[in-house]
């Protein structure tokens, strides 16, 4: 069974900047295989990790609603034809992105299939590591029923950090077995105070540590480049694989 951590947080906190950043510490600790997994809406991840990206999932399910399955084939062959088509590969890590639905209808069935699918994918890999929206659902309703790290990202803002404890305590109440549940700031100029760390841990989440405001990492993101690229010696990089070491110590 795959090591699987997920990511989630308030948009433009740098969640899949930080995403990138772990897939980056797992490969240089040789914890491969791994899967990245891009459940955002809005899909970046690719971006990150310098990969293109050509087919998602979203777009096969919409191909199979639409009935696009050639004739002779069945739904579960066809989403198992395009799952293997949608994985963008790397050295020591692969990424499929989940797109999103479009147009009204139910979309139970395909969800299903797509559930299986995952299933199935995700045992050829050490660590699944997937990119979250600011919600839970896609944790909940297409991938795996194992969480072992829930990573909430927040920055140094007050809507950030309510955000970052709504996911903490929604997460509880879905059943998607989350072992270990760590908060991390990021883009922090000045340590949290004492007031700050009492209200992150006073429902039990961990705080994880800070990850400093940086200016390459914002260069690098600015330019399109991809951050997985950065200098391992660059503060940010430094600081977020010691939190990594620490979650999966």
């Amino acid at each position: 069974m795959a090591f699987t951590i997920a990511l989630a947080g308030k948009g433009g906190t740098g969640k899949t900047t930080i995403c990138g950043l772990l897939i980056k510490y797992l490969v240089a600790k040789g914890k491969t295989p791994i899967l990245g997994v891009d459940a955002d809406c809005n899909a970046n991840l690719n971006e990150v990790l310098g990969l293109e990206v050509k087919d998602t999932l979203g777009q096969a399910r919409e191909d199979m609603k639409k009935g696009k399955v050639p004739s002779g084939m069945t739904k579960d062959i066809f989403m198992s034809m395009r799952l293997e088509e949608a994985v963008a590969e790397e050295d020591g890590f692969d990424l499929v992105v989940m797109g999103q639905p479009e147009g009204p209808g139910c979309y139970c069935a395909a969800n299903t299939l797509l559930t299986n699918l995952m299933e199935r994918l995700v045992v050829n890999y050490a660590y699944v590591v997937m990119d979250n929206e600011a919600g839970m659902e896609h944790i909940s309703r297409l991938t795996t029923n194992n969480v072992d790290v829930l990573l909430i990202v927040t920055d140094t803002s007050r809507r950030g950090l309510q955000a970052g404890l709504r996911i903490y305590k929604l997460a509880q109440e879905l059943n998607i077995g989350v072992k270990k549940s760590y908060l991390v700031m990021n883009r922090v100029k000045t340590e949290p105070e004492k007031e700050v760390l009492d209200l992150i841990g006073q429902d039990g989440l961990v705080f994880a540590g800070t990850i400093p405001d940086d200016e390459t990492v914002y260069t690098y993101d600015l330019k399109g480049k991809p951050t997985i690229d950065i200098d391992s010696n660059n503060p940010a990089v430094t600081a977020a694989f010691r939190i990594f070491d620490k979650i999966l110590a």
